[in-house]
């Protein structure tokens, strides 16, 4: 008699607003879309600095550094163990990337349902500007065929 359990897979994680991530994929899709954020870095439980930045780059990779100055911020998933994702009791969102003693907490100062109107905004403005400037471009090489130098 054979069982069916070995060819039961299992299922992968569900995070839903609360949980812990270590995995370096998960973390990157996750923070990759914060954009404005607060941030509070503490080392053993003390403030060692805070301010408000804006995530320009999320990536892992073992020859770079996570940097956070004038306001920019780029975070490499692989200087932290792993992400905490919890809500504060007035019900906001913060992410907490955590290494040892250290913690950087970021708490989204930006709505990505928000945007992804803007972006989507943004994208058809682009997409008229290129097709006029297309159109443009055809137009002056339709003109300079005519001229006969």
């Amino acid at each position: 008699m054979s069982s069916n359990n070995s060819n039961h897979s299992v299922s992968a994680p569900c995070i839903i607003d609360n949980g812990i991530l270590v995995n370096k994929r998960d973390m990157q899709r996750l923070l990759i879309d914060l954009g404005r954020v607060r941030y509070i870095h503490s080392q053993d439980g003390q403030i060692q600095s805070q301010g408000e930045g804006y995530i320009l780059e999320v990536f892992a990779d073992r020859q770079r550094s996570t940097l956070v100055a004038n306001h920019s911020i780029y975070l490499n998933v692989l200087s932290f163990d792993y992400l905490e994702l919890g809500k504060s009791p007035c019900e906001e969102t913060y992410f907490d990337l955590v290494n040892e003693g250290r913690q950087l907490r970021l708490i989204p100062l930006s709505n990505p349902m928000q945007e992804e109107t803007s972006r989507n905004i943004n994208a058809a403005a682009f997409d008229a500007v290129m097709d006029q400037v297309l159109s443009s471009n055809w137009d002056v090489q339709v003109d300079d065929d005519d001229c006969p130098f």
